[in-house]
C-alpha cells in the first residue's frame, strides 16, 4: 500500500521465474517502489509453480486473484481502477489472465504492462524455436497435448477486446522477436499497444540498477498513470 496518499488504483503483479521459480515476496522491492511512485496498492500472486503444478495451475491461480480483485478492490482499497502486469513468465500469465477475463465478459482491468514475456511456448515460430530447449517449457507445459493452446501460448490466442497493453523489451533479449510478434498480433486485433524497445538491454534488464532500467521504469510509471487516472 502507498504511505500517506490515497490509493489511485490497484496493480495486480505476477512474478517471473520461468513458471518454476520465484515468489510474490521476491517482488517486494519492485512493488514497494511502484506503490510509492504511483500511489497504488500492489497485489502480487503466489501462483503454484511447475513442475509440481504444471499448466493450468498458474493461470488458474492468477485468474482467481484477478476475479477476487474485481469483486473486492473497491471495498478493500477504496478504488475499482485496476491494472495488471508481469515480469518474464509473469507477463505471459498476465496476458493469459486478461484473455480469460475477457472470455468471462469481465472488462474491469484498464491496462496491462508486459515486461519481456514469452508468448510462443510451442516452438511454432522462429522466435519460439530459439528457446525450444529451455527447461521451463517442459516443466510448465507438463503433459499438455498441444502447446499452441492459447492459454499456454498467448501468441495464438484471440486477442480482440483486451485493454491497452504496454510491452517492454530489450534489444538484446532472446525474446525480442517473440515480443515484436505479440505486439503485431495485438495491434492486428485492434488492441491499443505501446511497444518500447530499449537498446543494449538483455532479458530481465528492468530488475537491475542501470540507467536503462530506470528509464524503462519511468516509461512504465507514466503509462500506468494514464491508464489508472487520478485517485478517487
Amino acid at each position: 500500500m502507498p504511505v500517506g496518499t490515497p490509493v489511485a488504483g490497484v496493480f495486480l503483479e505476477i512474478h517471473g521465474g520461468g513458471f518454476y521459480m520465484g515468489s510474490a515476496a521476491g517482488s517486494d522491492v519492485r512493488n514497494r517502489r511502484l506503490a510509492e511512485a504511483l500511489g497504488v496498492a500492489v497485489v502480487s500472486v503466489d501462483y503454484r509453480l511447475a513442475p509440481e503444478h504444471p499448466w493450468p495451475s498458474a493461470p488458474d491461480d492468477c485468474e482467481t486473484a484477478a476475479l477476487w480483485l474485481v469483486e473486492h478492490a473497491e471495498s478493500r482499497f477504496g478504488t475499482a481502477k485496476l491494472a495488471i502486469g508481469g515480469f518474464s513468465a509473469g507477463a505471459t500469465l498476465a496476458v493469459s489472465t486478461l484473455v480469460r477475463l475477457r472470455d468471462r465478459g469481465v472488462t474491469a482491468f484498464n491496462g496491462g504492462v508486459l515486461q519481456f514475456g514469452t508468448y510462443d511456448l510451442a516452438a511454432k515460430t522462429p522466435a519460439g524455436r530459439r528457446i525450444a530447449d529451455e527447461y521451463f517449457l517442459d516443466a510448465y507445459a507438463g503433459t499438455a497435448p498441444d502447446r499452441t493452446h492459447p492459454d499456454l501460448s498467448p501468441l495464438f490466442a484471440e486477442l480482440a477486446g483486451l485493454p491497452p497493453i504496454m510491452i517492454v523489451i530489450g534489444s538484446e533479449d532472446i525474446l525480442l522477436e517473440d515480443n515484436l510478434a505479440m505486439a503485431r498480433r495485438l495491434s492486428d486485433a485492434g488492441v491499443e499497444v505501446d511497444l518500447r524497445v530499449f537498446p543494449d538491454s538483455p532479458h530481465g534488464f528492468t530488475g537491475h540498477a542501470t540507467p536503462m532500467a530506470r528509464a524503462a521504469l519511468e516509461h512504465i510509471d507514466a503509462w500506468l498513470r494514464v491508464q489508472l487516472g487520478p485517485a478517487g
